[in-house]
């Protein structure tokens, strides 16, 4: 299977959408609160290692705490993968920290100041 093979990215595409039910729906881990959300999820084509970007919104604080609390969940969120999906090896998760979403906060109010102080 190729990088950007059609199937690669389907394979991307659930294992973000089931990383995200599982962190919304069965981490009960504190530092992991309702605002974390899975920006990405890259799945090498051996199906061996995924790479998880995780966001929050919320303090930079937040996020590595968040990032810290998947971390140690690492073995039951893979357990709970391999349940809900059907793959012949369910994969390493690598997870990263992701500042994208405060980082578009950000620049959204700069914009919306700037806009108000040309009026």
């Amino acid at each position: 299977m190729r990088k950007n093979s059609i199937k690669n990215i389907r394979v991307n595409n659930e294992v973000q959408k089931t990383l995200s039910d599982i962190i919304r729906n069965d981490i009960k881990d504190p530092r992991v609160g309702m605002m974390t959300s899975v920006t990405d999820v890259y799945v090498a084509p051996d199906l061996k290692t995924c790479k998880a970007y995780i966001s929050v919104l919320g303090e930079e604080e937040d996020l590595h705490a968040a990032v810290e609390g998947l971390r140690n969940a690492g073995g039951f969120i893979r357990h709970e993968l391999a349940a809900k999906l059907n793959l012949r090896h369910t994969p390493e998760i690598e997870f990263i920290a992701d500042d994208s979403i405060n980082y578009g906060v950000k620049m959204s109010k700069m914009i919306d100041e700037t806009v108000s102080s040309d009026d």
